[in-house]
Parts: structure tokens; C-alpha cells; sequence
């Protein structure tokens, strides 16, 4: 974590195990990192790593089999105002309209109708959605419902933002176009984000640092500096001889862990 920035997320030892009938399968062994105030990080590994559950725990969705996961050093005991999470999958409510499912938080809270309005019309023309405010998920794309699901977790201004691979089913037009607007809003924004992916050439594009896990059960293997100015174009950025130079650095030691999961495949092993 480069400068002084303050820790806003810090992990400690986390460990995670899980019952499958009368087993028991370790998902994260060993997790120790810190994510600074206004600090865009990358989590990446294998699929099946354990990089969600690492994710999980520190929203407090899922209680540490040992270890500690801390927001603004105060133990995580279940979710929190100042963290907003955005999931794999789009979360949007299929029976609410565009505008709706974005003004669901600010409803929950009780803002009154008329700020909420207008808090939701400017979030509408940030994702590009003008003219989609009364339609329904159903009549959507699947990268217009993630951005409903990313303008819904922004408009309640959350301090933290953790985010599971939120573009991965995407295809990759719609991926870099998102993957832009993130940017563009982070960079306004300047929030504390925690972005888990697997794919290597979005992490470098997005994040000032990638935390690269081994396979399950997950520990963190490396960590690694990605020293590109911002603001970052995310198509020229690709053409660039210093993202591929952090590529190949990062990929040796990200496809170690490829090569051992493929070796432990072909022996029969989980």
C-alpha cells in the first residue's frame, strides 16, 4: 500500500471452513493484506479460489473460521452503512422498473420522494440509461442491468466499495465499456474499492495494486505495484509496452497456480 494513505479494510489471518456432510473443505487458508483510503485493489486467483469468500467475510456476509477482517480497524461483526457490494451476479429486482430498483437504497433510508427523484435521474444519466427509467430488467441487456446494479449500490455513496467479478459474464465489448465507466467514476469518486476478478488484463487496467491468491485453499501469494498513470484509457492502455511488461510479471506467478491446479486435476486430486 503505497504513501500514507489510511487503512480502511485490513485482514488478518483469515481462514475459512466449510461443512460438505461429513467433510470439511477449506476455502481460505491464510489471508493477510490491507487496502488504504482511496486505494482501487485487485483480488485475483484461480476459479474456485476462495477470493469471493474472502470478499464475503469482510461485508459480513460470512463469519471467519479464524482471523479478523476489520473496516476503519473495528472488527467486522455483520454488514455496514459505509460499504456498498456489488455481486457476480445482476441483483436487480425483476418486478421493479429501472428507476426503482436504482432509488431502492435511498427508499430504505427514507429519503424523501422529491430528492430521491432527482438523486436517481442523475444516476440514470451517468450509466447512459436515459429513456429506460420506467422499463423493466426483463427488457434489458445484461450490461444495462449491471450498470442498474452499480448505479444502485453508488447512489447511497458508500465509503467502500467491494465488488465480485461484477463484469465477468459479460461479453467484452460490454465489459471494456463498463470497465470505463468504473473508472470514470472511481476517479470522481475516489472511493476504497476491492475488486475480485479473474481475468488478469482487468485488473491491471483498474486497480494501483493485484493481490494474487494460490489455489484452494486460498493464500496470498503475492502482491503487486501497478505503476500506470491515471486517468487510464482502457482500450490505448492494452497497447502500452508497461501493461504488458506488469502482464508478464504478474502472469509468472499467477500461472504457477494454473499449472498446479492442472496437475492436480490430471492426478485425481480436488
Amino acid at each position: 500500500m503505497g504513501g500514507n494513505r489510511r487503512v480502511r479494510i485490513s485482514v488478518r489471518h483469515l481462514q475459512k471452513t466449510f461443512a460438505q456432510g461429513a467433510r470439511e473443505v477449506v476455502a481460505v487458508a491464510d489471508a493477510t493484506f490491507d487496502v488504504g483510503e482511496k486505494e482501487f485493489v485487485a483480488l485475483i486467483g484461480p476459479s474456485g479460489c476462495g477470493k469471493s469468500t474472502v470478499l464475503n467475510m469482510i461485508a459480513g456476509l460470512v463469519t471467519p473460521t479464524r482471523g479478523v477482517a476489520l473496516v476503519d480497524g473495528e472488527p467486522v461483526m455483520g454488514p455496514r452503512p459505509e460499504v456498498g457490494y456489488l455481486f457476480q451476479q445482476d441483483t436487480v429486482f425483476p418486478w421493479r422498473t429501472v428507476a426503482k430498483n436504482i432509488g431502492l437504497g435511498l427508499e430504505y433510508r427514507g429519503v424523501p420522494g422529491a430528492e430521491r427523484a432527482a438523486a436517481v435521474t442523475a444516476m440514470i444519466r451517468t450509466a447512459g440509461l436515459e429513456g429506460f427509467e420506467e422499463a423493466f430488467p426483463a427488457t434489458l441487456s445484461g450490461g444495462m442491468r449491471q450498470r442498474v446494479a452499480l448505479m444502485r449500490t453508488l447512489i447511497v455513496e458508500p465509503e467502500i466499495l467491494l465488488m465480485d467479478e461484477p463484469f465477468g459474464a459479460l461479453d467484452t465489448h460490454t465489459k471494456l465499456d463498463l470497465q470505463r465507466e468504473l473508472l470514470d467514476l472511481w476517479w470522481r469518486t475516489q472511493q476504497t474499492v476491492l475488486f475480485v476478478t479473474h481475468d488478469l488484463g482487468e485488473s491491471i487496467t483498474l486497480s494501483d495494486r493485484i493481490i494474487v491468491c494460490t489455489r484452494r485453499p486460498s493464500r496470498i501469494k503475492a502482491i503487486f505495484e501497478v505503476d500506470l498513470p491515471r486517468p487510464r484509457d482502457v482500450i490505448a492502455l492494452r497497447e502500452t509496452v508497461e501493461y504488458a511488461q506488469i502482464y508478464q510479471t504478474v502472469w509468472h506467478t499467477l500461472g504457477e497456480e494454473f499449472a498446479a491446479g492442472h496437475r492436480a486435476r490430471e492426478a485425481g486430486q480436488p
